[in-house]
C-alpha cells in the first residue's frame, strides 16, 4: 500500500515526472488527461508550463519544437480517443459507480459545461481541469458533428499548448532564475486552474440547497 501511495505521489509530482520521464512521459500524461476518463487527476496545466521551462534550461533532452509538436499531437490525439469512447460507450459513464479514479459528479459537471458552451467547450475546457478530460467524451456522447469536433479540438489544443508551454519556455530563456520559485508557480497555477471548478461546485451546492428549501 505504501508503495502504491508513493507511486501515486510521484505521478502527481511534475518535477519528478519531468526529471525521470522527460519528453515521453509528458506526452503520455497529456494524452491520458485529454482522452481517458480516468486521467482527470493527472497534472495538466502546470506540467505543460514546467515542460517548457525545463526545456529552456536544458533539463529535458529535446528541443522546444519537438517538445511543442509532441505535446500538441498528444493533446489532439487524446481528444479523438475521448470522442470515440464517448460515441461508443459514453452513456455507461452515467451508470458507473464512484471509485478512486472515477466520480459521477465530474461527468455531470462536464455535461452542464458542454450544454452551456456547446462545441466551444472543447476550447474553453482545455484550461479547466476535469472538464478537459470529459468534454471530448461528452462530445462523442451527443455525437457532435465530427468536422466541428476536429476544428474545436485542434484550436483548443493549439491555444492550450502554445500558451502554457511557450510561456514556460520564454520565462526559462529570459529569466532562468525563475526555477528557484517553481513551487510558488505550481501553487499559483493550481489555484487559477481549479478556481472555476470550485465556483461551479459551490453554485451547484447552493442551487441544491435552494431546491430543498422550496420543496
Amino acid at each position: 500500500m505504501q508503495e502504491f501511495l508513493l507511486s501515486f505521489q510521484q505521478l502527481m509530482d511534475p518535477e519528478y515526472l519531468l526529471s525521470h520521464g522527460g519528453f515521453y512521459i509528458v506526452c503520455i500524461i497529456v494524452f491520458a488527461e485529454t482522452g481517458l476518463f480516468f486521467g482527470f487527476f493527472l497534472p495538466g496545466d502546470y506540467l505543460l508550463f514546467l515542460a517548457g521551462l525545463f526545456c529552456a534550461l536544458g533539463k529535458i533532452d529535446v528541443d522546444i519544437i519537438t517538445l511543442y509538436l509532441g505535446i500538441l499531437g498528444a493533446g489532439v490525439l487524446g481528444n479523438f480517443v475521448g470522442y470515440w469512447f464517448g460515441n461508443r460507450a459514453g452513456p455507461m459513464l452515467f451508470k458507473r459507480q464512484d471509485s478512486i479514479l472515477f466520480k459521477r459528479k465530474y461527468v455531470v459537471m462536464a455535461e452542464e459545461f458542454f450544454q452551456k458552451w456547446g462545441g466551444t467547450a472543447l476550447i474553453i475546457g482545455r484550461f479547466v481541469p476535469i472538464i478537459r478530460t470529459f468534454a471530448p467524451i461528452f462530445a462523442g456522447v451527443v455525437q457532435l458533428n465530427f468536422r466541428k469536433f476536429v476544428l474545436y479540438n485542434i484550436i483548443g489544443a493549439f491555444l492550450w499548448v502554445s500558451l502554457l508551454t511557450l510561456t514556460g519556455y520564454y520565462l526559462g530563456v529570459k529569466f532562468p532564475e525563475v526555477i528557484n520559485y517553481v513551487e510558488y508557480i505550481i501553487v499559483g497555477l493550481i489555484v487559477v486552474a481549479f478556481l472555476p471548478i470550485a465556483i461551479a461546485l459551490l453554485r451547484r451546492r447552493l442551487k441544491n440547497l435552494k431546491n430543498k428549501e422550496n420543496n
